[in-house]
């Protein structure tokens, strides 16, 4: 038999299975996603929810493709977050020690409470690329938030009201642009790609299980 488990999502109380994530049992349940929705794989950051377990006071927030569903769970979802994202144009900006501070001058009012790091379902040190970010370290920025994926769940935790996600990509962007050396073989292999040199291979690679792809890119040998 089956392990049954109750649940309320989103105010209305249902029994799922439980080895199912908030996700699944959302569809169990038989909402259509059409929102807060996406690659259901942990790398879109679309699918983030707040959740308490029934008795208890404490608010959490988690990815719902990756969070297994519990007896007594209370869901709500986050299918956006409204966040304060600047514009700017990376052609006219440089990494000077300032640009930061000018386009997103809140990152100095953080008071180190922690709370955007210990929200982050990927596990990022979220406080300390903010750091980096305050001092213009941006590579040491862009290297700490690289796998963010812009759930904005530590931005919906800071009391100094940090758009954190948007910090880390303009590090990313800053360091790509000007920081970073270039890859003297990039433009010929992109051209290579356009042109099918390797349409073998990549259909090799497409027709392989995912825990194989997974595999070779966590073992991938990495240009310095």
């Amino acid at each position: 038999m089956q392990e049954m488990v109750e649940v309320f999502l989103l105010g209305k109380k249902y029994t799922v299975p439980a080895e199912l994530t908030i996700m699944d049992a959302m569809e169990y349940a038989g909402y259509k996603l059409v929102r807060g929705c996406g690659c259901r794989s942990g790398f879109c950051g679309a699918c983030a929810v707040v959740y308490r377990i029934k008795g208890t006071t404490e608010i959490k927030v988690c990815l719902s493709c990756q969070t297994k569903i519990e007896a007594g769970m209370c869901v709500g979802q986050i299918v956006s977050y409204p966040t304060n994202k600047r514009t700017f144009d990376i052609e006219e900006i440089k990494p000077t020690a300032n640009i930061m501070g000018q386009l997103y001058p809140e990152i100095y009012s953080c008071i180190g409470c922690n709370a955007c790091t210990k929200g982050c379902p990927q596990g990022l040190n979220v406080m300390q690329y903010i750091a980096y970010a305050q001092r213009g370290e941006y590579e040491r920025c862009a290297h700490e938030s690289f796998d963010c994926v812009g759930c904005n769940i530590c931005a919906s935790r800071c009391p100094a009201q940090i758009t954190h996600s948007a910090v880390g990509l303009l590090a990313r962007r800053l360091t790509g642009k000007y920081i970073a050396p270039e890859c003297e073989h990039l433009e010929l292999r992109v051209k290579e790609i356009e042109e099918g040199k390797w349409n073998v291979e990549l259909k090799k690679l497409m027709d392989k299980p995912m825990d194989e792809i997974k595999d070779l890119y966590n073992h991938r040998e990495i240009e310095k």
